[in-house]
């Protein structure tokens, strides 16, 4: 789908408080790709709390187990404990890991058109994942998946975001309740408006 930037520009400036950073920081690229969202989950998980370096390095190593340096869920699922974390993953990531490719094998899970279900059945479906959380489905919804509208309130970065753009002072519940009325303005493009949060947000780090 194309995104149209005057368009979303336009909507998102309705917000008088989100216009600074419309004007300060470029228009946001969202490309869905091809990935299959089997893929996108596991790479996701071996991502995830660790930096951007030492994960690829991990990912890269997890891939060089495989015939054409390609995942390979099948094999994915009888690989042993050990020899996962002989790649860096730790043992619950293993675990994570493994579950994932067992849960895209099932027929069932291979016959759903994932793109095509709305959001909450998303998270509903793939939550049932053990090692899947929320924010999980969330982040694979905005990437590979390339949705507009996609809202992570538990994200640590959108919420950094917000509180310093529009000076909350709400903790807990209440600031994601608090985030979620801010955020109704945005749709139906609360991706790219938390995409301008986050690059806005990262340019106070010291």
């Amino acid at each position: 789908m194309p995104v149209s930037k005057p368009k979303i520009t336009r909507h998102l400036s309705k917000d008088p408080v989100l216009i600074p950073v419309i004007e300060s920081i470029p228009f946001p690229k969202l490309m869905a790709t091809p990935a299959l969202l089997s893929h996108a989950l596991i790479e996701s998980i071996v991502y995830q709390q660790l930096s951007i370096k030492a994960a690829a390095t991990i990912y890269q190593r997890l891939l060089d187990r495989f015939d054409d340096k390609k995942l390979d869920l099948k094999t994915l699922t009888k690989m042993e404990t050990e020899s996962l974390r002989s790649v860096g993953l730790s043992y619950q990531k293993a675990d994570y890991v493994r579950n994932i490719a067992s849960f895209f094998l099932q027929k069932e899970n291979q016959d759903i058109d994932w793109n095509a279900l709305p959001q909450d059945e998303l998270v509903k479906r793939l939550t049932v994942i053990k090692g899947v959380g929320h924010w999980t489905v969330q982040m694979i919804m905005i990437s590979p998946m390339g949705k507009l509208d996609v809202f992570p309130a538990l994200d640590l970065g959108v919420q950094q975001g917000i509180i310093r753009l529009y000076k909350l002072e709400e903790t807990g519940k209440a600031l994601i309740k608090r985030m979620h009325e801010i955020a109704e303005a945005w749709r139906p493009y609360r991706t790219i408006a938390c995409m301008y949060l986050w690059r806005w947000k990262d340019q106070f780090r010291k």
